[in-house]
């Protein structure tokens, strides 16, 4: 069972991460939420990699919780980036299944974000339409730099 961590509850399973989304939800109901998965990456040979699971209560702060894997192989940066957007895409069907457990609502799928650590400035400008084509023929929405701070902000302090 894959273990995330909660930088205020510690060590919790994905079960436990769509229980306590959902009891976040629930104790304010009227607010706006955006539920987003972002996956950062970093080194070369060596490579550490942080899955971000971010609840955000827009305007009011969030939670989030990580984990961190490690890939001993060197790949290059179209590996990299594939990478951490499989590990979202993995992370983000199994919160699903969880969610659904918890909260009834309808196409749960459409509510959560994909961050991907790509943008139109850099070496990555060309893997966008690859990427971002995986994540909505998954039928989520894709978010890129400067939209995608589940990747480049909240994963990326983890790394």
């Amino acid at each position: 069972m894959t273990q995330f961590i909660s930088p205020t509850k510690g060590k919790l399973s994905l079960q436990n991460i769509a229980k306590d989304i959902v009891q976040y939800i629930k104790s304010e109901p009227e607010e706006n939420y955006q539920l987003v998965i972002g996956t950062d990456s970093e080194g070369n040979g060596k490579i550490s990699f942080v899955t971000a699971i971010v609840i955000y209560r827009q305007g009011k702060g969030g939670r989030y919780f990580y984990r961190k894997f490690i890939k001993e192989k060197t790949l290059v940066l179209r590996q990299k980036i594939y990478e951490e957007v499989n590990s979202s895409l993995e992370t983000g069907n199994a919160l699903i299944s969880g969610l659904q457990k918890y909260w009834q609502k309808d196409n749960l799928k459409s509510e959560l974000e994909i961050h991907i650590d790509v943008g139109e400035n850099g070496p990555t400008k060309d893997l966008i339409k690859e990427v971002t084509g995986m994540v909505l023929g998954f039928g989520y929405k894709a978010k890129i730099k400067p939209y995608s701070y589940g990747a480049s902000m909240v994963a990326d302090r983890h790394i």
